[in-house]
C-alpha cells in the first residue's frame, strides 16, 4: 500500500479514537438525563440527537462548514479569540464526526441507562449512597454493555466517514485526507487496485468492530439493542 494511502489510513483510526473518546465523555450525562429524566424536553432533544441518521451526509457538512467557517458563528468566535476557523483541519474533522456520530453513542447509553430501572438506585439510596455514588458505583457498571456497543458503533461509523469530512475538511493530504477520500480518489484517477486494497482493509476493520458488539451483547439480555435505533 502506497505512504499516501498509509497517512490517510492512520488520520482516519486517530479521527475515529479522538471522536470516540470525546463523545463517551460528552454524551453520558446527556445519555442519563434521556434515559432516567422525566422533562417534557426529551422527546425533542431526542429528535434533534437522531437528526444524523436521516440527514444526508453532505447536508449535516454544509450546515456545519457554515457554522464553523470565517464568518459562521463559531468561526467568528475563534477567531476573535486569536485561534482560527476549525475549517480545513484536523480539529474540524473532530467536531464533524463527533455530530455526525452522535446518535451512535447516545442512544446505546441511553437504553443501558432507562433498563436500569428505579429499583437498582432506590436500593443504593436505602444504603445512604450520594446520588454520585449511586451514578458512579451502580449505573456506569450496569450500563457497561452500552459503553462497548457505544464506542465500538461510533468508532466504525466515524472510520468509514465521507461526506461531513469532505465538506469540513476538504481534501488536504496528509492534513484532512481520510481513507474514505483516499478511496474516491483512486476509483476517480481508475486505480481500481488501490482503492480495492484500501477498502478491504476498512471492510475488515468494521466487521471485526460489529463482531465485538454482537459478541458482547449475545446472551446477555436485551438491554442494548445495537440493530435498532429509537
Amino acid at each position: 500500500m502506497a505512504g499516501d494511502d498509509l497517512i490517510a489510513l492512520a488520520i482516519s483510526l486517530r479521527l475515529a479514537a479522538v471522536t470516540t473518546a470525546l463523545l463517551l465523555v460528552l454524551c453520558t450525562p446527556l445519555a442519563w438525563w434521556l434515559g432516567t429524566g422525566s422533562s417534557r424536553w426529551r422527546v425533542p432533544v431526542n429528535a434533534v440527537v437522531s437528526l444524523p441518521l436521516v440527514l444526508p451526509p453532505t447536508v449535516l457538512g454544509f450546515y456545519l462548514l457554515i457554522f464553523m467557517g470565517p464568518q459562521g458563528p463559531l468561526g467568528r468566535l475563534l477567531q476573535g479569540l486569536g485561534i482560527g476557523s476549525p475549517v480545513f483541519s484536523f480539529s474540524g474533522l473532530v467536531i464533524g464526526s463527533m455530530v455526525y456520530s452522535l446518535p451512535f453513542v447516545v442512544q446505546p447509553l441511553r437504553d443501558a441507562f432507562e433498563a436500569l430501572g428505579p429499583r437498582v438506585l432506590e436500593v443504593a439510596a436505602t444504603l445512604r449512597a450520594s446520588p454520585w455514588d449511586r451514578f458512579v458505583s451502580v449505573a456506569l457498571p450496569l450500563a457497561s454493555r452500552g459503553f462497548v456497543t457505544g464506542a465500538v458503533l461510533a468508532f466504525a461509523h466515524t472510520l468509514g466517514e465521507f461526506g461531513v469530512v469532505l465538506m469540513i475538511g476538504g481534501n488536504l493530504p496528509g492534513r484532512t485526507q481520510t481513507a474514505s477520500i483516499a478511496i474516491f480518489n483512486h476509483a476517480e484517477t481508475l486505480d481500481y487496485a488501490a482503492a480495492n486494497r484500501l477498502s478491504g482493509i476498512l471492510v475488515a476493520m468494521a466487521f471485526v468492530l460489529l463482531l465485538a458488539v454482537y459478541a458482547s451483547t449475545r446472551g446477555r439480555g436485551t438491554h442494548v439493542r445495537p440493530w435498532h435505533w429509537n
